[in-house]
């Protein structure tokens, strides 16, 4: 190898270093202004996430109670409408009753 190669291969050998320490130090500087300025916000999603799960968790709550009050409200309206239906029942059977004793009656008098 003579010098002029010599020369030429130490230059192509230092500009491949100079380009990988170059490439090396941008990946670095991208990946801790990333890091330093994102951070902030990452900091505020989560903040915002967990406001958004606290909310969901007081309203499922919220849903519940609710369901289980209607649902209480309804048992307790089907437990009057039969009441209300048997003593319609026997109301009715009564004036049958009446009917009756009053035909009877006035068949024999």
């Amino acid at each position: 190898m003579n010098r002029a190669e010599f020369i030429i291969v130490t230059a192509i050998i230092l500009f491949i270093a100079f380009a990988l320490g170059w490439f090396a130090h941008w990946l670095i500087h991208r990946f801790t202004r990333i890091a330093g300025a994102e951070m902030g916000e990452l900091d505020r999603m989560a903040q915002a996430l967990h406001e958004a799960e606290e909310s969901r968790d007081q309203a499922i709550t919220y849903m519940q109670q609710r369901e289980s009050e209607l649902s209480n409200q309804q048992h307790q309206t089907e437990a009057e409408l039969r009441a209300a239906m048997d003593g319609l029942r026997d109301a009715r059977r009564e004036a049958e009753e009446l009917r009756a004793y009053i035909e009877r009656t006035n068949a024999t008098g």
